[in-house]
C-alpha cells in the first residue's frame, strides 16, 4: 500500500514540478520546452517504473478456446473502433468544408440556407454511417 502511494505522489509530482518551475521562472520559449520535456519523462518514466514494480503477478496460460475467441473479439473492437474514428474524422473535415462554404454563401444570399442545410446535413450522415457499421460489426 505504501507503493502505491509512493507512485502516485510521484505521478502528481512529475506534473506539478517542471510547471511549477516554469510558471515562478522567465517565460521564454527554450523554458517551456524544456518543463514539457522534464514534465514527460518524468510522468512516463514514473508510469514505466510504476508497471514494473506493482503488475508483476503471476501468470498462468488459458485455453486456447479462450485465447482465440479473445482475438477475435478485439479485431472486432479494432474494427469497430476504426470504422467509428475515421468516419468521425471524415465527417468532421467534410463538415468544415461545407459549412464555411455555406456561411459564405448565406452571406451573400440568405435565401439558400436551405440547400446550404442539406450539404452540412449530408456531411454530418457521413459519421452517423459510420456509427451504423460499427454497431453492426459488433452486433
Amino acid at each position: 500500500m505504501l507503493l502505491k502511494i509512493t507512485f502516485i505522489a510521484a505521478l502528481i509530482l512529475s506534473i506539478m514540478i517542471p510547471f511549477g518551475a516554469f510558471l515562478l521562472g522567465e517565460k521564454k520559449k527554450g523554458n517551456l520546452k524544456a518543463a514539457l520535456a522534464c514534465n514527460a519523462l518524468f510522468f512516463f518514466g514514473s508510469l514505466i517504473i510504476a508497471d514494473i514494480l506493482l503488475w508483476n503477478g503471476q501468470v498462468f496460460a488459458a485455453d486456447t478456446n479462450t485465447v482465440t475467441a479473445s482475438a477475435t473479439d478485439g479485431w472486432r473492437y479494432m474494427a469497430a473502433a476504426l470504422a467509428t474514428g475515421l468516419s468521425c474524422i471524415g465527417g468532421g473535415i467534410a463538415v468544415a468544408s461545407a459549412a464555411s462554404a455555406a456561411l459564405g454563401a448565406m452571406s451573400e444570399d440568405s435565401s439558400i440556407m436551405g440547400k446550404a442545410l442539406i450539404f452540412v446535413a449530408l456531411a454530418e450522415g457521413i459519421a452517423l454511417y459510420g456509427l451504423i457499421v460499427s454497431f453492426t460489426i459488433l452486433g
